[in-house]
């Protein structure tokens, strides 16, 4: 096909989109559980502790306001897996309790296109118990269009001027992944950059996901003028793209801004917004940028303006951070767009604190230092970074056999210390069907460690799940005849031999 022949969109309207968002639909949990789909950089422990801190502080600034013990309402836009919502549910409810000091309530509402992903959530054994107490529910929300919350668990319809608090969103690789206008300014003028692909012909057999990773966009130039009228609603941000900017390439936020607005509107209170992605708040990261390139992952994403967020709600009196130092993988902002935005003392010090001193971002780039360098360290900064970490599950599997290694050099102190973590890290984890099994894995590190008692729960547990391997027995039936269990440990040792009859270490245990 020709360049003549080629069909040309505006970059919002070009069918990426519509691909996007069937590969969403029809994926579901899969596009995390396959780990198409980045996550772990929104959705890690250490980030979930960081906003659970700003919420905690936030219901802290609220309590003294008017009508500050009506309920407040968390909205997590995209939820994707979940979590992110199950790691913040977690931390926050923890907080609460320990400070046991009167606040409003919570709701949490984990939003999302897909319907699979919802029902995931809906059944999932660790967001359940949050369901029972009445602090979680669900929700489908099409950012490009919908004005409404619809609660799925209590029947509740949110329209515009139902909430008494401000609405508290969380918004992680939320805004590079919906609709995006493409505008270029050059010598004071505005101009929309539309596209057309480069594509094989259709083929039944390919999916969205390969569909999206074939194509190969070209951009085409329009003089654009609608951009500068005075009836244009982000006209501010535009003029000063005009003044400042020169070949310049800008992905515009028109649907994220036009979402937040339509999600402002459910609260005549305003709204508080905490969001990581990876975008730009600073005006000259945005000078002299090319035309944008799909970051392929199952899906694709572009980059967050988060300049023209910033600039506009700044325009209407919101009070915004941003780190003070420059992000390398995630910039993590807070919008507050209330009522005498800084005598919310307690959430912009929750943001100095957990973000601006030492973020999300920081953590994310020594954790790719720690996969560089992990057979180099020893234990105590192998114990420290899986603390620093908040006893991330990922971080303990992928370290788990250089622990092993350096135990027998140390003492009962580190091993206690490593015994209380895979504690904690269970306690905390939220299991999608991985294809590394945690409970095995924490069986086998305590076993090693002589931990009999707590291994043998984790044994148990895999045994309970699904039909235990001889080895899974043989392991049990150990730790039954180490915690002087001897009638548990003859039971399993007939088990691995109804399986293996010439087993000789299962014999063993039928003669002691």
């Amino acid at each position: 096909m020709s360049d003549n022949e080629k069909e040309i969109y505006r970059f919002s309207e070009a069918p990426i989109w519509e691909l996007q968002r069937d590969y969403f639909e029809k994926q579901g949990i899969k596009a995390w559980q396959s780990d198409e789909v980045p996550q772990y950089i929104t959705s890690n422990p250490y980030i979930a502790t960081a906003y659970a801190e700003m919420i905690f502080g936030f219901l802290l600034d609220r309590s003294s306001k008017d009508k500050g013990m009506e309920p407040v309402t968390i909205l997590e836009l995209g939820a994707g897996s979940g979590r992110l919502a199950y790691h913040v549910l977690k931390e926050l409810t923890a907080l609460l309790k320990e400070a046991d000091v009167a606040l409003p309530p919570f709701r949490y509402v984990m939003s999302d296109l897909s319907l699979q992903n919802i029902e995931f959530w809906q059944q999932h054994e660790r967001l359940l118990p949050f369901v029972k107490q009445g602090v979680l529910d669900f929700a489908r929300f099409d950012a490009v269009q919908d004005t409404k919350l619809h609660l799925l668990e209590t029947g509740v319809t949110v329209s515009p001027g139902d909430l008494e608090q401000p609405l508290l969103l969380i918004a992680n690789y939320f805004f590079d992944s919906i609709p995006q206008e493409l505008i270029y300014v050059d010598e004071g003028k505005i101009y929309e950059c539309r596209v057309s692909f480069d594509a094989p012909e259709r083929d039944g057999a390919l999916d969205a996901g390969d569909t999206l990773a074939k194509l190969v966009p070209s951009y085409h130039y329009y003089r654009a003028e609608q951009y500068e009228r005075d009836d244009y609603p982000y006209r501010e941000v535009i003029e000063l793209y005009k003044q400042k900017l020169e070949d310049s390439h800008i992905l515009f936020p028109a649907v994220g801004l036009s979402c937040l607005q339509r999600l402002r509107a459910l609260s005549a209170a305003g709204f508080l917004l905490l969001t990581a992605d990876k975008g730009d708040h600073r005006l000259e990261n945005w000078t002299f940028a090319e035309p944008p390139k799909l970051i392929h992952h199952g899906s694709f994403s572009l980059t967050a303006n988060y300049h023209a967020l910033q600039h506009t709600f700044d325009q209407m009196g919101a009070l915004t951070f941003f780190t003070k130092h420059h992000y390398r993988n995630l910039n993590v902002g807070c919008m507050l767009l209330v009522e005498k935005p800084a005598s919310y003392v307690h959430t912009r010090l929750a943001y100095r604190r957990f973000i601006d001193r030492f973020g999300p971002d920081d953590f994310f780039s020594l954790k790719l230092w720690y996969d560089e360098h992990l057979n180099e360290l020893e234990l105590p900064q192998l114990l420290a970074f899986w603390r620093l970490s908040r006893f991330d599950s990922q971080l303990f599997l992928q370290s788990q056999s250089r622990m092993l290694e350096l135990l027998p050099g140390h003492g009962e102190e580190e091993a206690m210390d490593l015994c209380d973590g895979i504690s904690l890290m269970w306690e905390s984890f939220y299991p999608m069907n991985e294809p590394t099994d945690l409970a095995l894995a924490c069986a086998n590190m305590l076993f090693q460690m002589e931990q009999y008692a707590e291994a043998r729960v984790f044994y148990e547990r895999l045994a309970a799940e699904r039909e235990a391997s001889s080895e899974t027995l043989y392991h049990l039936a150990i730790c039954c005849y180490e915690t002087e269990d001897e009638r548990a440990a003859s039971d399993y040792a007939q088990m691995i031999l109804a399986l293996e009859p010439d087993h000789e270490g299962a014999a063993d245990f039928l003669l002691a």
